[in-house]
């Protein structure tokens, strides 16, 4: 006999109850638990349906319910059914998005070159993760568990990890809701010793496991993407005069095909948390020596949350601050209209 969707609900907050009060749940308790709207009578029945199907079983004759290992199978294998699809949808709605903001930053960079008159620079957003989103742990074989930690910005990282091999689907229950109850959503900076500990406290003889699953959640936050950044305009530094010079303009064209000063403008922009607006840099206060005879003006935008990148024009410092500053505002809220869509 198929479980139909009433059954599978009942069954499912039967086994979330009791593995949150580790106490038999009773129907009356179920009644409140779902949003089926069903009489405690009904419950009952389809309780004692989920009995003799094996999904629970009543170890007292005046008890509640509690899940058998059939049961613990069925929630188990639905609930890592629908995160694999979750984590699935979002792969698959970041490769897409991944090359569609590639083709729209080539084309914005080169129309804000046009538009200016100035050379000019975007990089490719870049995931700022500092919140975890969630973790999922789910078997690999009788000695292995895997664990999929999502963090802000929908970044995805599976990490494997070794467990005894007595580890039963109750307690990965159970690991799981202790893990995403404490920490979905919370800054990487408030995952602190103390909170550890107590993790690591409440997980009892599994203390090894949170521990290792922390340890991978704070390398996925640490580590480095590569940086792309798509430059435009850097001939129209001769139009100017003053930057026109051979040994002016060599310097500053050179900085544009090799970007390893524009990656350092790109991180100072990016690591000051409070900077989602416009910056004005004049002459000596550019970040980068070859650019001190510049004024540089650059944008934080925001496609997602916390995915950012930087929108940079290069001119001279008699540059028309009006036009550029109002050009960026623009782009800044097209290009999260655009990533939108």
């Amino acid at each position: 006999m198929q479980l139909d969707d009433r059954k599978k609900k009942i069954l499912q907050a039967i086994i979330r109850n009791y593995l949150e009060t580790g106490e038999p749940v009773g129907s009356r308790t179920i009644s409140k638990y779902t949003d089926l709207n069903l009489s405690s009578a009904t419950i009952r029945n389809e309780m004692a349906d989920l009995e003799e199907l094996g999904y629970i079983i009543q170890p007292h004759t005046s008890a509640g319910r509690i899940p058998s290992d059939k049961g613990y199978r069925f929630y188990v294998d639905a609930m890592m059914e629908d995160k694999q699809k979750e984590v699935e949808d979002r792969k698959d709605l970041l490769v897409e998005k991944e090359d569609k903001i590639e083709s729209l930053l080539k084309q914005v960079v080169r129309v804000l070159a046009q538009n200016t008159n100035y050379a000019t620079m975007i990089s490719a957003p870049q995931i700022h993760r500092n919140k975890l989103k969630f973790i999922q742990l789910s078997r690999v074989d009788r000695g292995q568990i895997l664990a999929v930690i999502v963090v802000e910005g929908n970044m995805i990282k599976n990490h494997m990890l070794q467990v005894p091999e007595g580890l039963d689907d109750e307690t990965l229950l159970k690991l799981n809701m202790l893990l995403n109850t404490h920490l979905n959503g919370l800054p990487i900076e408030e995952i602190n010793l103390g909170l550890i500990a107590a993790l690591k406290q409440q997980a009892g003889i599994h203390s090894r496991i949170v521990g290792e699953v922390l340890d991978a959640v704070a390398e996925v936050i640490k580590e480095e993407e590569d940086l792309e950044i798509y430059t435009s305009g850097a001939n129209n530094i001769f139009k100017y005069p003053e930057l026109a010079d051979h040994e002016k303009a060599s310097e500053l064209i050179s900085a544009f095909e090799e970007k390893q000063g524009l990656s350092t403008l790109v991180q100072e922009t990016l690591s000051d948390d409070s900077n989602t607006g416009i910056q004005v840099y004049i002459g000596e206060e550019a970040p980068m020596k070859n650019m001190k005879d510049c004024s540089v003006v650059t944008a934080t935008y925001e496609l997602d949350e916390g995915v950012k990148g930087t929108i940079g024009i290069i001119g001279p410092k008699r540059m028309d601050y009006d036009h550029v500053v109002d050009t960026l505002k623009n782009l800044m809220h097209q290009l999260e209209e655009l990533y939108k869509k």
